[in-house]
């Protein structure tokens, strides 16, 4: 049991601290919102993180290879990316602090949670690396039943809310570090990245 969580936590650190859109996103709406926004987006994404990993461990990836499932939601993703983006510029543009930022905190994040859930859940490569990873999971897991599947997916969620934490931790940090200005270049930076990942999560599609 032991391995198998220790497997499970290194393999959460590996999936989650890989950087992506989700960090882009995160780091977008941190540096002008603080933690509660930042952690959100990750948060919102494990959720979505979880659903796949159900999915891909099922072995129900194959579904997913199918075009009529696959390309509309992998469009959905590109579009939800690209309107990112585009608010990561506008937002970089803009002479004062957007008017979101006036909201109270709870509805904030409750927005930031939803973007990042829809940032996963629109991105169904992610079962195809969960039905990579399930032979993976099954050579360590070996013939055991429920418990050891329940330890292994306990392990993953730990690995991930704690690199929520530390992500969420470190943009904060960043941000009390930067001048107005610099949070306005990097905003612009996350944006750019954001339309880039749309632009390559449609050209799978190609």
């Amino acid at each position: 049991m032991t391995e198998i969580f220790m497997v499970a936590l290194w393999l959460g650190l590996v999936f989650n601290a890989a950087p992506g859109a989700v960090f882009s996103e995160s780091l977008r709406r941190g540096i002008r919102g603080g933690f509660g926004p930042a952690f959100a987006v990750q948060v919102g994404s494990l959720v979505g993180d979880a659903v796949w990993a159900v999915f891909g461990l099922a072995g129900a990836g194959a579904l997913f290879a199918v075009p009529a499932l696959r390309v509309p939601l992998t469009v959905a993703g590109c579009l939800l990316l690209a309107w990112l983006g585009v608010a990561g510029l506008r937002d970089a543009l803009a002479r004062k602090v957007s008017d979101r930022t006036a909201e109270p905190y709870a509805k904030k994040d409750r927005k930031a949670m939803a973007v990042g859930a829809g940032m996963s859940l629109a991105n169904p490569w992610n079962v195809v690396y969960w039905s990579g990873a399930a032979g993976g999971v099954g050579v360590v897991l070996g013939p055991g039943g429920a418990a050891e599947l329940g330890v292994f997916f306990a392990g993953f969620m730990a690995s991930s809310m704690l690199w929520c934490l530390i992500a969420a931790g470190l943009i904060v940090v960043l941000r009390r570090a930067l001048p107005p200005l610099a949070v306005r270049a990097l905003e612009a930076c996350c944006g750019v990245s954001l339309l880039a990942f749309a632009f390559l999560q449609l050209s799978r599609l190609i």
